[in-house]
């Protein structure tokens, strides 16, 4: 009767070893997906942050060369304006001038 009872132990050990190996193995299956889950989760986050970067990117630049072009535009303006300007006060003294000592 001893001898079973040992027996009965050393299969529930086993048994017991046997379901703690399981487990500890289904427990490691369960850690490597998540972690590769949370790898490519991680990754498309960055590639969806980087094409969104890149699009703001591209708009702001094209934004600056709106404004570039405007600004020249009106920098032209300005710079003919005060050409013309000049043209009419470099008459005016020229006649000026001659006017004085003519």
């Amino acid at each position: 009767m001893a001898s079973e009872a040992v027996k009965k132990i050393l299969e529930a050990e086993a048994l017991s070893d046997k379901m703690i190996n399981e487990a500890r193995k289904k427990r490691d299956e369960i850690i490597n997906s998540a972690s590769g889950s949370s790898s490519l989760a991680i990754q498309k986050k960055i590639s969806e942050a980087s094409s969104e970067a890149a699009k703001l990117k591209a708009e702001y630049d094209k934004k600056l060369a709106e404004y570039t072009s405007y600004s020249e535009a009106e920098c032209e303006k300005k710079i003919e304006s005060i050409r013309q300007l000049a043209e009419k006060n470099s008459d005016k003294a020229i006649k000026e001038i001659i006017d004085r000592f003519f």
